[in-house]
């Protein structure tokens, strides 16, 4: 188990907030003890969010595979011809770490400002977003969707245009409660439904 590297300065300052309030009972265990355990606490709950397991699955050929840990909110076409959107909600017990669906290479990255609104509501298709998309043999696409929430409103992104990227590699995070949307062609039949719990380069999503 590792972390994601935007954790570890947090988890770090928690557990030197831990250590100066531990210093600071010797002299004050009324100052010094809420220190310690507001540190200890602040670094076990950005270890347990920064979490970062290592995912290793080899898939069939032909299958897609998820790009985040969630819940799927929504499986539909949203407008444009022959594009099905598959929707994952991550609440702030998910991890938050993105992966390839499948291997390519990164044709297209495109940061959208936009609003801020909780990540489960279908206005959070509006909300500020990073667009990543892989293509791969045969023409084939998929587009990973990094969508903020209400809270920390933050995206990493881990690749660049052009890079070559295997199926299950890291491509970025997203802070604190968010939602991943992934564009597939129809021609892609989707292995998952509204309600269903998904993970990243385990689950897969669909097939070729």
């Amino acid at each position: 188990m590792g972390f994601a590297p935007e954790g570890i300065k947090l988890i770090a300052g928690g557990a030197i907030a831990a250590a100066v309030g531990g210093m600071l009972t010797v002299w004050s265990k009324g100052l010094g003890l809420p220190v310690l355990f507001l540190g200890l606490a602040f670094a076990g709950f950005s270890a347990y969010f920064f979490r970062d397991p290592e995912r290793d699955k080899v898939f069939a050929p032909g299958d897609i595979a998820c790009p985040a840990d969630g819940t799927v909110m929504s499986v539909k076409n949203e407008g444009a011809p022959g594009i099905t959107v598959v929707r994952i909600f991550l609440s702030v017990f998910s991890v938050h770490v993105q992966r390839a669906p499948m291997e390519g290479k990164i044709e297209k990255i495109k940061y959208t400002r936009g609003k801020f609104a909780i990540a489960y509501k279908p206005e959070a298709a509006q909300n500020e977003r990073n667009l990543i998309r892989i293509t791969g043999e045969y023409g084939r696409f998929v587009e990973v969707e990094q969508i903020t929430g209400s809270i920390a409103r933050r995206i990493a992104c881990y690749v660049a245009e052009g890079q070559a990227i295997r199926q299950g590699e890291r491509i970025g995070m997203i802070y604190f409660g968010s939602q991943v949307a992934v564009y597939l062609p129809e021609s892609a039949r989707v292995l998952v439904k509204p309600g269903d719990k998904v993970t990243g380069a385990e689950t897969a999503l669909a097939l070729w």
